[in-house]
């Protein structure tokens, strides 16, 4: 990342307000205002949907709605100084809830990824979830934490406190868990997602952001041309479901092996039997560290706007997916389609299934216990 990546986005700051206040005036106001609350549809789950907008000191600008804590909008300055949204989403709420993929920019709880068959046994007791996805669940399954209406406390004008209590049994899931996640735009050019959670009885707990990113901006043709570096050495194979097998296999000489600078692209269409099953990337590497300390899990470029990104987390995987499963069929925000691998999402998490993989890291909380998680999306230029 070069030196004069603050001083850079400093100095275009401005631009980067006058860019976003002239392309939306009627959701706008004042320049110097610095955090809004707007309508973003009527209501949902009897609850009024808004959005809120955020910036750090540098030029860069989220949008985000109470509405799965979703983040709609994300500008970053490109390498000339032009405002480059980087996340894929809608304008509407309505854009939300009749898409086909439900995840875009969404907080994803109480378990990011999937879990076999829907079901796990914990202390003796079968627990049964909804099945939203090939007969397993999903990201904590179709009533989700990507799927209610959160909570928001302003924190200043650059961050925003989210809270949302998940009642005993929701999704099928025990006890009562109460979440807060503090989204926050550091004067470093990071977007922070700090994550806590309690509950009163013993349950897994995995969760994890899903914003699809484009560094290229969204819309903007495909991520195969971004060149992505992993610091993971092993990764989690998957079934024809993508569910894990149990094996934790080095990623030295397969299509997975992205621990040095790599483009998305050069290997994505091999012939590989896990490529086959996530109809390109959509797996879980398991990061090169020991413990939970804030250590570097990726970083991505793109060569077109010279954006580059870095991920920190304090768990210990991350799943890498290409965005296979756009088919061309939404159309986003500017009227954009997105197509196949036109996005990827890099979501720090625990392993796929640990409920039912005990050879994995738990995932359980237990009363009295306290989760507690980071992850840093760093932005800068190459």
């Amino acid at each position: 990342m070069k030196n004069h990546f603050n001083k850079t986005f400093g100095a275009i700051a401005l631009g980067v307000l006058l860019y976003s206040c002239e392309s939306k005036p009627k959701e706008e106001t004042k320049v110097e205002d610095t955090l809004l609350e707007q309508i973003f549809g009527t209501t949902f789950q009897d609850k009024k949907v808004e959005t809120y907008e955020i910036k750090n000191a540098n030029g860069i600008k989220m949008k985000v709605t109470n509405f799965g804590a979703r983040v709609t909008h994300l500008w970053v300055p490109d390498k000339d100084g032009n405002p480059v949204d980087v996340v894929l989403g809608f304008e509407t709420l309505d854009g939300y809830l009749e898409s086909s993929e439900k995840y875009f920019g969404a907080a994803i709880g109480r378990y990011g990824n999937r879990i076999a068959d829907g079901k796990f046994t914990l202390n003796g007791e079968e627990y049964t979830l909804p099945q939203n996805n090939n007969g397993q669940t999903l990201h904590g399954g179709p009533g989700g934490m990507d799927f209610v209406i959160w909570d928001v406390e302003k924190s200043g004008e650059n961050a925003l406190i989210f809270s949302y209590t998940s009642p005993d049994g929701e999704e099928g899931f025990p006890g009562e868990l109460k979440v807060k996640m503090i989204y926050t735009l550091t004067d470093d050019n990071e977007f922070k997602v700090t994550y806590e959670a309690e509950t009163d009885k013993a349950t897994p707990v995995n969760l994890t952001h899903h914003s699809f990113f484009n560094l290229n901006g969204a819309g903007n043709g495909t991520v195969l041309n971004h060149t992505l570096q992993l610091n993971a050495s092993k990764y989690t194979p998957v079934n024809e479901v993508l569910i894990p097998t149990g094996e934790v296999p080095s990623v030295i000489g397969t299509p997975f092996d992205f621990t040095t600078p790599t483009l998305i692209g050069e290997r994505i269409e091999n012939e590989n039997e896990q490529l086959k099953f996530g109809g390109g990337y959509d797996h879980n590497w398991v990061l090169d560290k020991t413990g939970n300390s804030l250590t570097q899990a990726a970083v991505i470029s793109s060569p077109l706007t010279g954006i580059e990104m870095e991920v920190w987390t304090t768990e210990p995987a991350i799943q890498f997916y290409s965005g296979n499963f756009l088919d061309g069929t939404i159309t986003g925000k500017g009227g954009k389609v997105y197509e196949q691998r036109s996005a990827f999402c890099l979501e720090t998490q625990h392993y796929p299934d640990s409920p039912n993989q005990p050879n994995f890291p738990s995932t359980i909380l237990e009363p009295g216990e306290k989760y507690e998680q980071t992850c840093i999306y760093k932005f800068g230029l190459k």
